[in-house]
């Protein structure tokens, strides 16, 4: 069937109410491409009713997680909105294919819709049938911030227009909140039906079976297999409150629960200790008379007196953190500065770099010492032992350890399947950890390593951490050694215990993947970057959220701790460094 001369029909996918919907191609485009057509009864629309529908939905098309409108128009008694195809699989296919969700993905979904859900109820829209079928992860497969869609609008309540403002269905009865299954559906309606979606992710249970009528309660915890935190419970719990009253009331409300904003606040939840506190930035870093690169790294000289950062723009710049003016700007580096790290006894500075090299730097005279060469990929990350041995780890998949008084390789530990993308040395020396794009954290033990300073390390043990979803791309010890911070492209914190090799806490909150971890000098606060533009301050006991710190207009790619002053150092895309005060927050 061709409609329009140019819409050919390819067959149904969907009927709902009076509306059918059909994948159809374009056939009047130069290369056909795929769509969606929609197809509603002329009864329930007169002419400029349906215009003034099609345009809100246009309107609502300019959110990259909404589907586009492509055409609209009355044909053969029918009215047709045609929107552009979102590639990929609806969530319902997805648990069907994989089985229960666990809790990651769940707070992925929520951190990914819930400003979607805002920005239609901003424009006085209520979707009126949320549930899995009507969402799309994008054919990346990735749960990324943009890469879940929200689709089917014909059923949206539209407020602002008072002859279409009654719903033309109330949904699917299994989601549908109970106000909006007797006809008035409020914003919060559509909260009601993403926490439903939540819990059926959850068990793949059919919500009717997780609602006990006699009780008229949820259920829906006996039914989990995969333990999930207290935290989301309360927050999905609220999310399907039967008491339309007691329910989260806006978007705003329940991403203001999950932390994923504050403006220039410091803010926990409800149930938290701390008091709100208002953090300021003391310093950006510009670059002056010079214009700054995008930042990759950072890192303080042990004394604390200079900052040395590492740029896009294959330089490195050193800075006095008492004046905050640039000292000098070093290169050599043919691509991207990627790490920067200073020796811990020697007045030298390593960098490391996308050309496959590590440079080390005279700090007194500024002029390069020398090239170490081995790598056959980019180097993302150095680290140095107390003792000076220096680890690179690099996208050939290995970690390499040299001895920079000899400027010689002693050994390379190889064993990760995919990308090395940082490394970091236990604080006694004993251990290194390297995190990887194979979503493992491997611990080598170099306990023999000070008797092989001058020879080849062979067969070093190690042993693996599981649990990421995704890449791990940052990775530090505690000061006293007892814990390993590890930041995730799956958007989460996992804490271990280096003894046990077990997940202490994981920490929920960044909305994108997390990119740095560094510890405050006395081990007690965790601070992380992500690609979110924020950092985030935990409290390492007990896993929980203390502060999001904002300022930044781009993904924080780095984070430290002065050691000599309680000042963060963050680095970000958006070619700025910032020093924030480290308040010590108090619970009360």
């Amino acid at each position: 069937m061709l409609l329009h001369e140019r819409y050919r029909l390819i067959k149904q996918i969907g009927q709902g109410g009076d509306c059918q919907t059909f994948i159809g191609v374009d056939e009047g485009q130069s290369l056909p491409f795929f769509c969606v057509v929609q197809q509603f009864a002329k009864q329930d629309y007169t002419p400029e009713t349906f215009g003034q529908t099609a345009q809100r939905l246009e309107e609502l098309g300019k959110h990259p997680q909404i589907p586009k409108v492509v055409s609209y128009f009355d044909e053969n008694d029918h009215f047709y909105l045609v929107q552009e195809l979102i590639e990929g699989k609806n969530l319902a296919a997805l648990v069907e294919e994989q089985g229960a969700f666990d809790e990651t993905q769940i707070w992925q979904v929520l951190e990914s819709l819930l400003p979607v859900i805002k920005f239609i109820s901003d424009r006085d829209v209520i979707h009126c049938d949320i549930k899995p079928e009507n969402i799309i992860l994008g054919s990346s497969g990735k749960f990324t911030k943009q890469n879940l869609f929200l689709v089917d609008f014909s059923t949206a309540n539209l407020l602002s227009e008072r002859q279409i403002s009654e719903p033309k269905s109330l949904g699917s009865p299994e989601y549908a909140a109970p106000e909006q299954t007797q006809g008035h559906a409020v914003f919060a309606s559509d909260l009601y039906s993403l926490g439903v979606t939540c819990i059926y992710l959850l068990t793949h249970i059919s919500p009717f079976d997780l609602f006990d009528i006699a009780n008229n309660s949820w259920v829906w915890q006996q039914y989990l297999t995969l333990k999930v935190s207290d935290r989301l419970v309360k927050i999905i719990n609220k999310l399907i409150e039967i008491d339309v009253n007691h329910r989260f009331q806006s978007a705003d409300e329940v991403m203001q629960a999950l932390g994923m904003y504050s403006p220039q606040n410091l803010r926990v939840w409800e149930q938290g200790k701390i008091q709100n506190r208002v953090q300021e930035c003391l310093h950006t870093l510009t670059g002056y008379s010079t214009v700054l690169s995008s930042v990759n790294s950072i890192a303080i000289s042990p004394d604390g007196q200079i900052l040395a950062s590492g740029h896009d723009d294959k330089t490195i710049k050193l800075w006095n953190l008492n004046t905050y003016k640039l000292i000098s700007t070093l290169t050599g580096h043919s691509q991207a500065v990627k790490s920067v790290a200073f020796s811990p006894k020697e007045n030298i500075l390593v960098t490391a770099s996308d050309d496959r090299t590590i440079k080390l730097w005279n700090l007194t005279t500024f002029e390069e010492i020398c090239t170490l060469l081995g790598h056959s990929s980019a180097v993302k990350s150095v680290a140095f032992n107390l003792g000076g041995i220096l680890a690179s780890g690099s996208w050939d998949k290995t970690v390499k350890l040299w001895n920079i008084t000899t400027a010689e390789e002693i050994g390379t530990l190889a064993g990760h399947q995919l990308q090395v993308s940082a490394v970091a040395f236990h604080p006694q020396n004993q251990l290194l950890a390297s995190a990887s794009f194979d979503r493992k954290i491997r611990l080598w033990d170099l306990s023999s390593l000070h008797t092989q300073t001058q020879q080849k390390i062979e067969n070093c043990p190690c042993y693996s951490l599981c649990g990421h979803a995704w890449a791990v791309l940052t990775v530090a010890f505690s000061p006293d050694g007892k814990i390993l911070a590890t930041g995730s492209d799956d958007n989460t914190i996992k804490l271990w215990d280096v003894n046990t090799g077990q997940v202490i806490h994981t920490l929920l909150g960044h909305s994108w993947s997390v990119l740095a971890v560094a510890f405050s000098a006395d081990g007690e606060t965790l601070i992380s970057g992500s690609r979110d533009n924020t950092l985030k301050l935990w409290r390492v006991c007990t896993g929980e959220e203390i502060a999001t710190l904002t300022g930044h207009v781009d993904s924080v790619t780095t984070v430290v701790v002065n050691p000599v002053a309680q000042i963060i150092v963050s680095g970000s895309r958006d070619k700025t460094i910032k020093l924030w005060q480290l308040v010590q927050q108090q619970s009360g």
